[in-house]
């Protein structure tokens, strides 16, 4: 039973105690990634949005571009993954966090992260996870299963969870501080994120709003000729009407 515990709050071998070392290029990589991740990702997006540059590139295809999109960003979340880890494993432990109790904690923290993140993905599908609505493939309704009737950003808050898991089970104290910087981090990103994706969706419920009004004004234009009694053009009773049909038509 002693061998046992010991193994739990004895760091291994050759690894420095401590809490954070700050002169490792390692740690600084790690922060860096994380802040860049929501940075491109919010960037790139409200471009396609209001540029189409992506959809534009790929000759109209906007579902290609937000695969692609969902592609880099996945990968982008692999590589920070991967940066964290490695940080990690140049930072000093410290006993305190090797308590078995604390592993335990960790475990609990990286399943329930886990389960977060993919029932968001299986609910929200890859369109809905990775931005589609910048690139105006918008959903049909608004998602109220599981887990979103529990956590208002359930992938934000599980990729968190799953940061604060491995830092408790490699009992790492500097990968607590870089969860924080996580949490931060997606917190101001919501800064950005919410407001405008709200403002997509207005905008495109007052285009279906305008829709059958715009409708029902070409209506009556289509129908001037026949009822004009002037072979030249519409009557001048009609001529306004045509006038402002004709120029919406330009500008739509």
């Amino acid at each position: 039973m002693s061998e046992f515990v010991s193994t739990w709050f004895t760091p291994p071998v050759g690894v420095q105690k401590g809490w954070v070392d700050f002169s490792k290029s390692s740690f600084w990589i790690a922060v860096v990634s994380i802040l860049f991740n929501p940075t491109f990702w919010n960037i790139v997006a409200q471009n396609e949005y209001r540029n189409k540059s992506i959809t534009r590139l790929l000759g109209g295809r906007r579902y290609l571009g937000c695969y692609l999109l969902a592609f880099t960003i996945f990968t982008l979340g692999i590589l920070r993954d991967h940066l964290y880890q490695r940080a990690l494993e140049e930072q000093p432990v410290h006993t305190m966090l090797m308590h078995p109790a604390v592993r335990v904690l960790a475990v609990v923290l990286i399943a329930s992260g886990t389960v977060f993140v993919l029932s968001s993905m299986w609910m929200l599908g890859i369109t809905g996870t990775y931005l589609g609505d910048y690139f105006g493939i918008l959903m049909d309704h608004m998602v109220t299963g599981f887990p979103f009737s529990v956590l208002n950003d359930p992938m934000y808050v599980g990729s968190t969870l799953n940061f604060v898991g491995v830092a408790l089970w490699y009992a790492r104290p500097s990968g607590l501080l870089l969860s924080v910087l996580v949490w931060v981090t997606y917190r101001v990103a919501l800064c950005f994120e919410s407001p405008f994706t709200a403002n997509i969706y207005r905008e495109a419920a007052e285009k279906r709003k305008e829709k059958p009004v715009q409708e029902a004004r070409r209506a009556p234009s289509a129908a001037a000729p026949a009822i004009s009694s002037h072979e030249d053009g519409p009557s001048s009773s009609h001529a306004p009407y045509a006038a402002r049909y004709q120029t919406r038509q330009r500008a739509l």
